[in-house]
């Protein structure tokens, strides 16, 4: 029988986004393939690395991980019998510092096969707004306006706010996700629109102003394996929140609906700009892509890239997956094996 592959499950991270990170954790630790796998949870927090042996929670006994070499010394083996090496990392760190390219960047320096997107790819996802402005004019990718805001530098008034971006326009953290830090402005209420510049400031030092584009709000996941394109089957979430916060996501405040009920034609359109994405931004792994369908024109506008979509019981590529006739299991497996041989 073939060695077991010791894979590192890592959780955590710096921003508000931690607790989604832990369920996602948890639920892909449960469902490797213990025949071929002996996973761990290692848990990183503001530079702290430290390996749970014990279950798939964020508590209890741990121990430190070496980083000089990705290892850990097994309590259950102490001595140097009982010191074990990763083999590869599964991140599902969602925000910093796993999203954002910062850890596969210690993984690249380490030799380490990992489970997202490259450190370059990850950085510039995680940009909001250079990720739209690569986008910008690709077969299919159809954008919002936007103003983009770096702090330290001034802010336009309201009302040219309001001229550049109709009414309502959204307020969001450019690096950021899960919704923290985002704000629907309906008035040129100055207050209010300072309120929600802080609120996102507070997540990220540049905030994005967008426009609000009246619609169906849809995720398309995609993975790209042995050389076959994975486009998953579109989810589309339905909710009576204004728009798709963190409640939304995570807290039940939302009926997901996969496969969406949707025309062919627009499913194509979905489908076509998902790959396009994908391929022009220089993904691998598994991401989400979320888009907006106008209500009166039926095109599909670009949202954002996930490269570290959520995993947890009530996350949405997991139900894709499942539409598709895979298990999560399978799937990472599917995902180990190919972002093993790069």
């Amino acid at each position: 029988m073939a060695e077991k592959k010791i894979i590192a499950v890592i959780v955590g991270g710096d921003s508000s986004e931690d607790v989604i990170s832990y369920k996602s954790g948890a639920q892909v630790w449960s469902c490797l393939n213990r025949d071929v796998y002996e996973p761990y949870l290692v848990v990183l927090r503001k530079g702290v690395w430290r390996v749970n042996p014990v279950d798939a929670t964020s508590e209890g006994a741990t121990v430190p991980v070496d980083l000089n070499d990705f290892s850990f010394v097994d309590p259950a083996q102490p001595g140097a019998g009982g010191k074990k090496k990763f083999d590869y990392a599964l991140i599902e760190i969602h925000g910093t510092p796993g999203e954002n390219g910062i850890l596969q960047g210690y993984f690249e320096l380490m030799g380490i096969p990992y489970s997202t997107c490259t450190p370059e790819v990850s950085a510039l996802t995680f940009n909001k707004s250079l990720c739209k402005a690569v986008l910008r004019g690709r077969p299919g990718i159809n954008l919002a306006r936007e103003i983009l805001l770096r702090r330290g530098e001034p802010v336009p008034k309201a009302d040219a706010m309001v001229e550049e971006l109709g009414l309502p326009f959204f307020i969001k953290p450019n690096a950021s996700g899960s919704s923290f830090g985002v704000t629907k402005i309906k008035s040129a209420d100055p207050a209010a629109i300072e309120a929600a510049i802080e609120a996102a400031f507070a997540e990220s030092d540049a905030v994005l102003l967008e426009q609000f584009v009246d619609g169906r709000e849809v995720s398309c996941g995609m993975m790209v394996i042995d050389g076959r394109e994975w486009i998953l089957p579109v989810t589309e979430l339905i909710s009576e929140k204004e728009f798709f916060d963190f409640e939304a996501k995570y807290e039940g405040a939302c009926r997901e609906v996969t496969p969406a009920i949707l025309p062919e034609e627009v499913v194509r359109a979905l489908n076509t700009a998902t790959a396009e994405a994908y391929r022009t931004l220089g993904c691998r792994g598994v991401v989400r892509v979320d888009f907006i369908i106008d209500r009166r024109t039926g095109e599909p506008y670009f949202i954002e890239v996930n490269t570290t979509p959520g995993m947890s019981a009530a996350s949405i590529v997991p139900q894709q997956w499942r539409e598709a006739g895979l298990t999560m299991g399978e799937a990472f497996g599917m995902i180990i094996n190919e972002t093993s041989k790069q």
